[in-house]
C-alpha cells in the first residue's frame, strides 16, 4: 500500500480564514461521469448556527460518488456541485455554543462538499478524532468502517467466533468489513478476484482467502455447514451462491452493487433454509436513528485506539486530479481507498 502523502503546512493549524477569500475546489459540472469534474474557484462557505468550518486535510473517494457523476445515485444534487461525501480535517471556524473548538481534529460525512478545501457541515456528521487516528486513514475509514458497524455489530449481532464471508474484501468498504469482522472476534474468508486483491487481504489478517469463482464450494469446504453472515457490497450474480453459503438462521447483508448489477432472490430459497436477507445504507439509518454515527463511533474507539481499524490507502490524488481518482473506481482495481489531499507536498 501507498504511503499518505505527507502534509505541508499550509493552514492545518491556522486562524479561521477571512470569508472573502476564495477555495479550491471539485466541482461535477455536468452528469457524464468523472470526466465532466472540473476544477473551480468559490468563496468560503460561511457556518450557521450547528454548523461548523473545516479545514480539509483528506477526502474519501467512493463508489456512490462515480454514481453522482452520472446521475445514476439515489441522491442527486443539482449540478454544479462539489463531489465529496467524507473528509477530514482541522475545525477553523465554530458557531456559538458549538461543541467543538478551533483546532479540533474531526472526520466528518458531509454528503457532498468535500472535495474542497474547506466544507461547512452539520454537527451532527462530524466526529472527534482519537490522537493515533492519522487524517487521512480516518478520511480512508469513515463512511465505511460506520457502514460496517451498522451492518455487523448493529444489524448483525456478530458474536466472537461467528463466521462472516465478506465480498469485495479487497475495496475500501469490504476491508472495513474484514478489519471489523477480525476485531470483534469473527473468523473472516474474504472473496477476491485476482492475486494481488488476495495478497491485500492476507496482510489484512483474513482467517480464509478464496476467489471468485466457486466460492461457494470454498465455503464448504472450510465450513460444512456454511457461515452465519454473507457481508456483499458488490451485488451481481453471486447472490444466490450467497445464499447457498450459510448456514441455517444465517443472513445476506445487502451494501450495494459495485459490480453494476442488482440482483434478486426467489424468497422460497430463504424459506427453505431459514435464511434472511437484510439491507444496510449508513445514511438512511441516520437520517432515522438520532446519534446513530456518535453511538457507533463510542462503540468502535476501543478499535480504533488499538489500531485495529487501519484502512488500507492505494494512492492519494491532487485535488486537481479528482476525476483521474473517481475514474480509478471504474475498473474495480482499487486495493482498499483512494484519497483527494488538499495540502500535499
Amino acid at each position: 500500500m501507498d504511503t499518505p502523502t505527507k502534509l505541508s503546512q499550509s493552514g492545518l493549524d491556522a486562524a479561521p480564514p477571512k470569508q472573502d477569500r476564495m477555495m479550491k475546489v471539485a466541482q461535477v459540472t455536468e452528469l457524464k461521469g468523472p470526466q465532466a469534474v472540473e476544477v473551480s474557484n468559490i468563496p468560503i462557505p460561511t457556518p450557521g448556527p450547528g454548523e461548523i468550518l473545516i479545514e480539509v486535510s483528506h477526502a474519501g473517494v467512493n463508489f456512490p460518488e462515480l454514481l453522482q457523476t452520472r446521475g445514476l445515485y439515489q441522491n442527486v444534487p443539482d449540478v454544479p456541485f462539489v463531489v465529496g461525501t467524507e473528509a477530514a480535517g482541522v475545525v477553523v471556524e465554530v458557531s456559538e455554543g458549538s461543541k467543538f473548538s478551533v483546532g479540533d481534529r474531526v472526520v466528518a460525512m458531509p454528503g457532498v462538499g468535500g472535495f474542497a478545501e474547506y466544507v461547512k457541515v452539520a454537527e451532527d456528521r462530524v466526529l472527534k478524532l482519537p490522537d493515533n487516528v492519522s487524517l487521512a486513514h480516518a478520511a480512508a475509514m469513515i463512511i465505511n468502517v460506520l457502514t460496517a458497524d451498522l451492518a455487523l455489530r448493529v444489524r448483525g449481532n456478530l458474536q466472537p467466533g461467528q463466521t462472516v464471508l465478506v465480498h469485495g474484501a479487497a475495496g475500501g468498504l469490504g476491508s472495513a468489513g474484514v478489519q471489523l469482522a477480525l476485531a470483534m472476534g469473527a473468523e473472516v474468508v474474504a472473496v477476491v478476484s485476482t492475486d494481488d486483491k488476495a495478497a491485500v487481504v492476507q496482510e489484512l489478517g483474513a482467517t480464509h482467502v478464496v476467489k471468485v469463482e466457486n466460492f461457494k464450494d470454498a465455503v464448504h469446504s472450510i465450513y460444512p455447514d456454511g457461515v452465519d453472515i454473507v457481508f456483499d457490497p458488490v451485488g451481481g450474480d453471486r447472490f444466490t451462491d450467497s445464499i447457498r453459503a450459510l448456514k441455517p438462521l444465517g443472513r445476506v447483508q445487502v451494501l450495494g452493487f459495485s459490480s453494476g448489477d442488482i440482483p434478486t432472490v426467489k424468497v422460497n430459497r430463504l424459506l427453505l433454509k431459514n435464511v434472511s436477507v437484510e439491507g444496510v445504507a449508513l445514511g438512511e439509518a441516520r437520517a432515522v436513528i438520532p446519534g446513530l454515527i456518535q453511538d457507533q463511533w463510542s462503540a468502535l474507539t476501543d478499535h480504533l485506539v488499538a489500531g485495529k481499524l487501519n484502512p488500507p490507502i492505494q494512492a492519494t490524488y491532487p485535488i486537481e486530479q479528482a476525476g483521474e481518482a473517481l475514474a480509478v473506481l471504474d475498473n474495480r482495481a482499487v486495493l482498499g481507498k483512494i484519497l483527494i489531499g488538499m495540502h500535499t507536498e
